[in-house]
């Protein structure tokens, strides 16, 4: 079963640079580099605003957990906003290749 994982970078260089890696450890098949997009934001009692990258990460639900960790860790930012779920219609080519994947340990 196919999954995503959602995450804004600050800057397109750091979204490409961290989604290669992913790429290459295998723990992803494709990631859609969005924006700029525009934040708007509540972070440690301040309201904050400004242009971040999105990027759209696609895997596998068995790799989901470590794809969301390996993110983490390999993210700019401090406290990175990571959101992972499992794709409820993948269509079947897509589950298939994503299904595929076999991550480097």
């Amino acid at each position: 079963m196919a999954a995503l994982v959602y995450a804004p970078f600050p800057d397109r260089e750091s979204a490409r640079e961290v989604a290669a890696q992913l790429l290459d450890e295998e723990l992803i098949g494709c990631a859609n580099l969005l924006g700029p997009v525009e934040s708007l934001y509540e972070w440690q009692g301040e309201r904050g605003e400004g242009s971040e990258i999105g990027v759209l990460f696609k895997t596998d639900v068995t790799l989901l957990e470590r794809a969301v960790a390996r993110l983490e860790a390999l993210h700019p930012y401090d406290t990175p906003a990571v959101l992972g779920w499992k794709c409820d219609a993948p269509g079947a080519a897509t589950a298939a290749w994503l299904g595929g994947l076999t991550p480097r340990d």
